[in-house]
């Protein structure tokens, strides 16, 4: 279009929309003034006047038509013609309240569902992270201790790198009551890397991580609104952690979101090349990079690879070849959901089932109402409307009942959020980041108009092809002409509605609801199967509390030990503890003590020393835990009091490593010491790590010592965190506040922090998979519900056309019950098909499972056997009703219905 005829066209067409009334006023005058005139040249050649007036008006032709064809002339008909289906839509909607009602919330739950799990995975994988330029932040797959990190400066030319540990505890003294707080180590360099910055001070300078020159702390912002009250002077102050006066620098932002959410405090990384245990063998960390402009992942993971061959000549002792061995570089972004991504693509697929059952159940009910509104198509037919303006006016019904089922399913979607946020572990990354915002409401918005045209696509098409005016020239197998329509739509119109494209609707609601079903059991299954899953201990009436004291606290290794026996024996003596003892890890968790072992005749020389799951414990241990002793003995007093060195092995690390033979009497000693270690014992195996699993898989085997000065391998040294087991028969309450008071008066500077059961540890233990379950059953709820809903319908307005029928066969003699079970078989054949494709549907798609279950296959034959009888069961309840209902009509009433 050239600019001259644009300059003048669209003025006219705005004007043709925003002043409609009075331009079809003027065209009205002028086509009554074209007919007037022509009737008055009939009345003057001889014509009366109605005469004239009625030749005048065949000349012209339809009005109506010429109306319309003026009016596409404006160019604007598109627009006048959505606005008048809007209002004819609202004002039917309006006039059908139940209809707009049941649809609506039909909907709104499949939406909001939907909107709910999209917020989660918006949050979660999709918002970018608050940091500076994210996308050039990378993650480096593999570990690495301090040492192998400061070497890899200046090796990898397309990008700078730092670092972090996270997990760490300290106590904060010298304000009052003792505080135990969680810290993450960071290298120099990381807050730079990032690009955050803090609201007060300033971050760590470069060489600030080097020993000696590392005495300086950031505060989080929750810590330092609780613990020094937004003190804005506090910059330049010293606190003491664990015994060593730092200087706090900064204080972080309210909204950083770096590492785990229990970080309170960032400390700077102890690289001390001097101490070579710590330096080489001390936290394996995980390494961040930001590459430099120009720079790509393919370049970035040749260089960390060509380091990785080169880093093992760097250690002290050989490392094992499978150490890193499939080191790469991802996004920073996926590294850090890695561990939920999948879960959430799972429950995205979920409510996207649960959504297309919603569209089937809305579908049905649109062509059960169709088949009402057949004498309306009709007559508009009649009046020159062709399909595709029915369909068009069909269709924008159908998106008006999705928008509204939007709103009402956004209102779902802000509940059903913080509900998910509730059920989801703590733990989940990046849940902090979860809200709705201006995506999830585009999302939302553009969620309901493709819900609409998908639910309402087959009904408008049906409906419009069954008022095919005259002389159409398209013809449809069943379609049938606007005048033979008219004659039908009376009570029988509702015949035209097809009933294939019902039943097929039911079929595919069936099919998906059972898929879904057949997910969801699999997945409680599992559940159910973990939580029931032989932890190796006796988890009742035991209560584990952490006692910490400052590392500096025990350095004098028989004050440390004092310290703990009178604890113990204080504790021991309350009344209604029953047993206690001393753990340095106890089961579930969270934390691994870790050390090499050689094993005496098995660790062949020059070669790697297997690392093992070291629990350091006193004498009463495997009493108050309830761990079975399989062959040997257990610790007694005189292990802890000087006598020879002594360990007790798990009876998994004795099939390991000693196949047939006995252990006892075997060997083993730590790596880097001289005295050996002499097996007294074999116990059954704990699931130490998860109910999953008794150790990581890097992990070869456990071992248990003795809490004495040798017990950590290093001569006259004791882990200064212990956890205290109790077995007691008070409430958890009760011997919480005892074990303060006891601790307390043992040392004011020692707290007390994680105290929980044991029931409690393995309920965290089963979180993640509790939640998926949960999640999964909900949906599968929901599923089920809304196809209740829809075979009910569907029988329903079977069994209305079929009433004739049911009143002959009860005139002619038929017993209720036959009536009824023969209604009841149609159904069952009806939902058979469903149900089969859903099953092999779900045999295909189950697979995706595996990961996620524990103790059974994804193809469990007690599952879909049980979801079949299910699945049975609803399809016989949802069609009794209506069924019952029928035949309890009165023969002569059904016959006189037809």
């Amino acid at each position: 279009m050239s600019f001259d005829r644009w300059r003048y066209t669209v003025p006219l067409r705005l004007r043709a929309l925003f002043q409609k009334n009075r331009l079809d006023a003027e065209l009205d005058e002028e086509i009554r003034s074209h007919v007037e005139e022509r009737a008055r040249e009939y009345h003057a050649r001889g014509l009366s006047e109605h005469d004239a007036r009625r030749h005048a008006l065949r000349e012209f032709g339809g009005i109506t038509q010429v109306r319309e064809q003026c009016r596409e002339t404006r160019g604007v008909t598109m627009v006048e013609t959505l606005i008048q289906d809007v209002r004819y839509g609202c004002r039917l909607l309006l006039r059908n309240p139940g209809f707009a009602i049941v649809a609506s919330l039909t909907l709104a739950l499949g939406i909001g569902a939907n909107t709910a799990i999209f917020s989660l995975v918006h949050g979660i994988l999709l918002r970018p992270l608050p940091y500076a330029q994210p996308e050039r932040l990378v993650s480096v797959t593999g570990t690495y201790p301090k040492g192998a990190f400061v070497a890899m400066h200046g090796q990898l030319p397309s990008m700078d790198v730092g670092a972090y540990s996270e997990g760490h505890e300290l106590n904060l003294t010298g304000l009052g009551e003792p505080v135990r707080l969680t810290a993450t180590f960071v290298s120099a360099e990381l807050f730079g890397l990032i690009g955050v910055q803090p609201e007060l001070g300033r971050t760590f300078r470069s060489g600030e991580d080097m020993a000696g020159n590392d005495q300086f702390v950031i505060l989080s912002h929750s810590l330092w609104e609780r613990q020094f009250a937004r003190d804005r002077e506090v910059i330049g102050r010293r606190i003491d952690l664990n015994g060593t006066s730092r200087e706090i620098v900064g204080v972080m932002g309210a909204d950083l979101r770096f590492g785990s959410a229990n970080a309170q405090l960032w400390i700077p990384l102890h690289n001390d090349p001097k101490d070579v245990t710590a330096h080489w063998a001390g936290d394996f960390m995980p390494i961040i990079g930001r590459l430099h402009a120009g720079a790509g992942l393919d370049q970035a993971r040749s260089e960390v690879r060509a380091f990785q061959s080169r880093v093992r000549a760097m250690f002290p002792w050989p490392m094992p070849d499978a150490w890193n061995k499939d080191v790469s570089v991802v996004p920073l972004q996926r590294d850090m959901v890695a561990g939920v991504r999948d879960r959430l693509f799972m429950l995205l697929g979920a409510v996207g089932l649960v959504l297309l059952i919603a569209c089937a159940n809305t579908a049905n009910l649109m062509l059960s109402r169709a088949a009402a509104r057949q004498k309306e198509l009709a007559i508009r037919g009649a009046l020159g409307a062709g399909e595709r303006r029915l369909a068009r006016q069909l269709l924008t019904e159908s998106v008006l009942l999705a928008i509204v089922g939007g709103l009402f399913g956004l209102l779902l979607a802000t509940g059903g959020l913080s509900l998910l946020k509730w059920v989801l572990p703590p733990d989940t990354p990046r849940l902090a980041d979860v809200h709705v915002d201006w995506r999830v409401l585009a999302f939302t918005g553009a969620l309901a108009i493709v819900t609409g045209i998908v639910f309402g696509l087959a009904p408008a098409l049906h409906a419009s092809r069954t008022v095919r005016h005259p002389g159409s020239p398209r013809r449809v197998l069943g379609a049938v002409g606007w005048h033979d329509r008219l004659k039908l739509s009376g009570r029988d119109s509702g015949a035209a509605v097809p009933q294939g494209l019902g039943k097929l609707l039911v079929t595919a609601e069936v099919g998906l609801a059972a898929l879904l079903v057949v997910a969801a059991g699999l997945l409680i299954r599992s559940f159910w199967t973990l939580s029931h899953v032989n932890p190796g201990f006796r988890a009742d009436h035991v209560l584990t509390a952490r006692l910490t004291p400052n590392e500096s606290f025990c350095t004098e290794p028989e004050r440390c030990l004092a310290f703990y026996r009178g604890v113990l024996e204080q504790v021991q003596a309350s009344p209604g503890v029953l047993d206690t003892a001393l753990v340095n890890t106890p089961p579930l968790g969270g934390r691994v003590a870790k050390r090499s072992f050689v094993i005496e005749k098995v660790t062949a020389q020059n070669r790697v020393a297997p690392l093992f799951w070291l629990n350091i414990v006193t004498p009463d241990y495997f009493k108050v835990m309830g761990v079975p002793l399989v062959i040997g003995r257990t610790f007694v007093p005189a292990d802890t009091s000087g006598g020879p060195p002594v360990a007790i092995v798990t009876a998994s690390t004795a099939r390991r490593f000693w196949g047939d033979e006995t252990p006892v009497g075997k060997h083993v000693r730590f790596v880097g010491e001289m005295d050996w270690h002499t097996v007294v014992g074999v116990v059954g195996d704990v699931r130490a790590y998860d109910l999953q699993n008794e150790v990581p898989g890097w992990i070869a085997g456990m071992a248990y010592v003795p809490y004495t000065p040798r017990a950590t391998g290093e001569d006259r040294r004791v882990p200064a965190a212990m956890t205290l087991v109790v077995r007691t028969t008070l409430d958890e309450a009760a011997t919480e506040s005892r074990i303060r008071r006891i601790v307390s008066g043992a040392s004011r500077e020692v707290p007390v922090s994680e105290v929980r059961t044991m029931q409690e540890a393995i309920s965290d233990a089963v979180a993640t998979p509790a939640s998926t379950a949960v999640l999964f059953g909900a949906f599968a709820a929901l599923a089920l519900g809304l196809g209740v809903v829809g075979i009910y319908g569907v029988l329903s307005f079977l069994v209305s056309k079929r009433t004739q029928e049911i009143g002959i066969r009860l005139a002619l003699g038929a017993q209720r019950r036959d009536v009824l079970r023969l209604m009841i078989r149609e159904a069952v054949k009806l939902s058979a098909s469903g149900m089969a494709l859903g099953l092999l549907g779900a045999f295909l798609a189950t697979r995706l499972l595996s990961s996620q279950l524990y103790g059974i296959s994804a193809f469990d034959p007690l599952t879909y056997a049980a979801v079949v009888g299910v699945m049975t069961l609803v399809v016989v309840l949802a069609c009794w009703v209506p069924t019952r209902r029928a035949t309890r009509i009165d023969p002569l009433i059904a016959l006189r219905s037809g």
